[in-house]
């Protein structure tokens, strides 16, 4: 029989979990907040499923104090949070918002009662609306304007904060954002804009990076995000491998080789053409300043194979093969031991947390006072049983972090798609833990597989 310790991770590794102001918060115009992009986009006819709103998501601005008590109780110390940028400055740059400061003091206050630690994400989307009517992320002011934004956060909750996270999937809200049109400010704008977009993102997590090293005080640490095309061989073995790897680094160029290699690879630069973004002096002094982690949200995978000319080719999965309830999520646990490992591989990058990873389904439901997720607990179970593999293997994974803590707004998807380990009534904000928090939160308490 197996030993129950067969799935051990290492001393001091971080659980933890997740969630993004905008899709808990609620109080979307409350005490002085600004308008976000998400704001204005929910109103558009047709672009949230159901006509939904942030209006009042799951009320967490009034109620953090008992969402805090349940973590606690489910033994979980880490925390992956993210401040509403709108919240603090509602236009962008100026003045501050006190109260919205004093809201997030609070918080995290409270989150310092009951021993959790708080890890931030400067910025997670949400856009004030006054600097999209500016131009947003097609202009190259945006980057001054959060510069400004970070240093009045790390300025406000250095002393408290200790773990920074600049962005939160570039590619999504540049790329989804301002290309496809599909998520906020829902523009559709020419490749030269989109790839301008990226580029003027990246200076902003260059400026985090410099915010926190100037005002983070000892011992702070800051990284990003990223949202990495994660892929997987089709079959593990040598050519396939191998042909994961170099679609690995196609695919992850525009980003981490800006990060951590100090310039856009040649091969970007080719495939951008004349549609390649702008860069002025001393762009990548500030892209490239030094990290102390990567964070990797890892959901899915592409899955690779060489093909018969030699080249990488992409293995398109069946009908039949099984995906959540949101259509793009594959149930692929290999893509938590490849993203990691590949991503260590290519950039040398000696701390990596897993600051996503979940499953979104429609049909979580409370009856006699149970949500019996088994779906979940068992795509969770067989991730993690992966994340295990690569660390065995030299992964340097150091911590994870559950997305998400509560069902919320799922952005296009509205209420109707659910990945919170903890089911949330929006009618009556009601929490009723499911079967995944209880099993999660003997994962924690036992650092292992249980």
């Amino acid at each position: 029989m197996p030993s129950p310790t067969r799935f051990t991770f290492p001393r001091n590794f971080t659980w933890g979990t997740a969630t993004a102001a905008p899709q808990i918060e609620g109080a979307a115009f409350a005490a002085g907040k600004g308008e976000s992009v998400w704001d204005r986009f929910a109103r558009q006819p047709g672009a949230v499923h159901a006509g939904d709103t942030l209006d009042e998501a799951c009320d967490h601005y009034r109620r953090f104090r008992a969402d805090f008590a349940l973590m606690r109780e489910l033994g979980l110390k880490h925390y992956r949070l993210s401040l509403a940028w709108p919240r603090i400055l509602p236009a962008g740059t100026g003045r501050p918002n006190q109260r919205g400061l004093d809201f997030y003091r609070r918080l995290i206050d409270a989150l310092g009662e009951q021993g959790i630690t708080p890890w931030v994400t400067m910025f997670h989307w949400d856009l004030p609306q006054a600097l999209e009517d500016r131009g947003g992320w097609r202009v190259r002011g945006v980057a001054d304007a959060f510069g400004a934004y970070a240093d009045t956060i790390v300025r406000a909750f250095g002393d408290r904060v200790k773990h920074w996270i600049t962005l939160n999937e570039i590619r999504c809200f540049t790329v989804h954002g301002y290309g496809g049109g599909g998520k906020a400010p829902g523009a559709r704008e020419p490749a030269q804009v989109v790839n301008q977009t990226m580029h003027h993102a990246l200076l902003c997590h260059g400026e985090g990076v410099r915010a926190v090293r100037e005002h983070g005080g000892r011992g702070a640490k800051v990284g990003l995000t990223d949202n990495c095309e994660t892929v997987i061989p089709a079959t593990e073995t040598p050519d396939d491998i191998a042909a994961t790897r170099a679609w690995f680094a196609e695919a992850n160029w525009p980003v981490l080789d800006a990060i951590h290699r100090g310039g856009y690879a040649p091969g970007y630069l080719r495939r951008c053409g004349a549609d390649r973004p702008v860069v002025g002096r001393g762009d990548f002094a500030r892209i490239s300043a030094p990290t102390d982690f990567l964070g990797l949200n890892v959901y899915t995978g592409t899955f690779v194979r060489r093909g018969a000319t030699g080249r990488p080719e992409v293995v398109v999965p069946s009908r039949s093969y099984p995906t959540a309830d949101s259509p793009w999520l594959f149930l692929a646990p290999r893509a938590l031991y490849w993203a990691p490992r590949l991503a260590a591989e290519a950039y040398g990058v000696k701390h990596i947390y897993i600051t996503e990873n979940g499953c979104g389904y429609d049909d979580d439901a409370v009856a006699h006072g149970e949500c019996l997720d088994l779906h979940r607990v068992e795509f969770l179970r067989s991730y993690l049983k992966e994340l295990h593999r690569a660390i065995a293997d030299g992964a340097p994974v150091r911590g994870y972090f559950l997305w998400s803590f509560l069902d919320n707004f799922e952005w296009a998807d509205g209420y109707a798609r659910r990945f919170g380990i903890v089911h949330n009534d929006f009618g009556t904000q009601r929490r009723t833990p499911k079967l995944s928090a209880r099993w999660y939160a003997q994962v924690v308490r036992a650092n292992a597989l249980v």
